[in-house]
């Protein structure tokens, strides 16, 4: 055995040999020195076994790698990929996308009367203001809207309208021939001013029309109630015939929003595809929605306004932020309580922010603790 003087000039015997002496001294014994580890991890083991043992273990890793290695690929197949959706909410989107589904024999008739009311807007003629661009039919302001039809060659037209809130929407409008189109009075009674702009090159705009009108509505809640541009629907989507079903049960006009808020965020999916690819001025298509069981936040919002709008019910959809986040939701009208303002939760007494898209996304405590008390939603534009 060697020993070594180190620079203290005190000696110690190397640690290799210790572990190589003791293991000497135990195996002559015919005791096991597998619990005996060098600094660098090597057994030291005089028996034969037990290097057989070692070598045993080497092998039928290999070996087990080898088969992993082998199997790989007949297991990428097995693997699920993309967002889990849960069994429930999968099989609620399929029964709400099949309108056989939507069967009321089963069900208590409830007291409040659940036959759709779909409000058509029409362009009578009766007060018109036009020029080689633009056609304005302002014959129906006192419902709370005006219809609008695009008449020059431009492939991009911007149309915008300040109400007397002075608040300005812009809008893309249809060009190719154009089409009629429906904006809502949101601001209520007052001067509207109406500008129509064609596109040059890149961001630049030529003004082609303009023209201010004044609107004395019937009812404040006329342009809530009304289709538009954004919020498109007519008696034959099958999204009013199931918002009549969900309605048929209901007592109250409470009980129609609990019913269509509850259905869709338990069935919704949000689409993160569409989220991070969707393009300027896309405009929902909500029996495409309710169909496919999925969307973004402004397919979720369009959709529960369009079927509570069709059951009489006044809803504006609201589009401004959630803390940073470019967002839609909606709001509704009660009577004896007032616009419920953004609401998502009702506990029998009031409402706490009513996102649907946040509601089937989002952990129920998460979602509470970004709401509070309802800072962290500042609306800007209302449809």
């Amino acid at each position: 055995m060697k020993y070594e003087k180190n620079r203290k000039h005190k000696f110690h015997i190397k640690e290799e040999d210790v572990i190589g002496a003791l293991a000497e001294v135990i195996g002559s014994q015919g005791k096991d020195t597998h619990f005996l580890l060098s600094f660098d991890g090597a057994v030291y083991d005089t028996s034969l076994k037990s290097r057989m043992d070692t070598m045993d273990f080497c092998i039928c890793l290999c070996l087990s790698m080898l088969i992993l290695i082998l199997t790989s690929p007949i297991l990428l197949f097995a693997l699920p990929e993309g967002h889990a959706i849960d069994v429930d909410r999968k099989h609620a989107a399929e029964v709400m996308a099949d309108s056989t589904n939507y069967d009321t024999s089963l069900l208590v008739k409830g007291s409040r009367d659940n036959t759709p009311l779909c409000l058509v807007p029409t362009a009578d003629g009766k007060e018109v203001y036009e020029n080689q661009y633009a056609h304005v039919d302002a014959s129906n302001t006192n419902q709370g809207y005006v219809i609008i039809h695009y008449t020059g060659e431009s492939g991009k037209v911007k149309l915008r309208i300040t109400g007397p809130d002075e608040i300005t929407y812009t809008y893309d409008m249809a060009t190719d021939g154009g089409k009629d189109e429906v904006f809502p009075l949101q601001a209520g009674n007052g001067t509207y001013l109406i500008s129509v702009f064609e596109n040059i090159e890149g961001l630049q705009y030529a003004t082609v029309f303009t023209q201010e009108i004044e609107a004395t509505l019937d009812d404040e809640f006329l342009p809530f109630l009304y289709p538009n541009q954004y919020v498109t629907f007519n008696a034959d989507n099958q999204a009013i015939d199931y918002a009549e079903y969900l309605a048929y049960s209901a007592n109250t006009d409470l009980d129609v929003v609990s019913n269509v808020y509850n259905a869709l965020i338990t069935s919704m999916t949000y689409d993160y595809h569409e989220a991070e690819t969707v393009e300027s001025g896309y405009l929902p298509k909500i029996d495409e929605v309710l169909t496919t069981g999925k969307g973004i936040c402004i397919d979720y919002a369009v959709l529960m306004t369009a079927m509570l709008r069709s059951q009489k019910i006044p809803t504006r959809m609201e589009v401004g932020y959630a803390g940073t986040a470019y967002h839609a939701w909606l709001s509704t009208y009660i009577k004896d309580i007032g616009w419920i303002n953004g609401m998502i939760q009702f506990d029998g007494k009031e409402w706490s922010l009513m996102d649907p898209t946040f509601a089937s996304t989002t952990d129920t405590k998460k979602l509470a603790n970004f709401i509070g008390d309802g800072e962290n939603y500042k609306t800007k534009y209302i449809y």
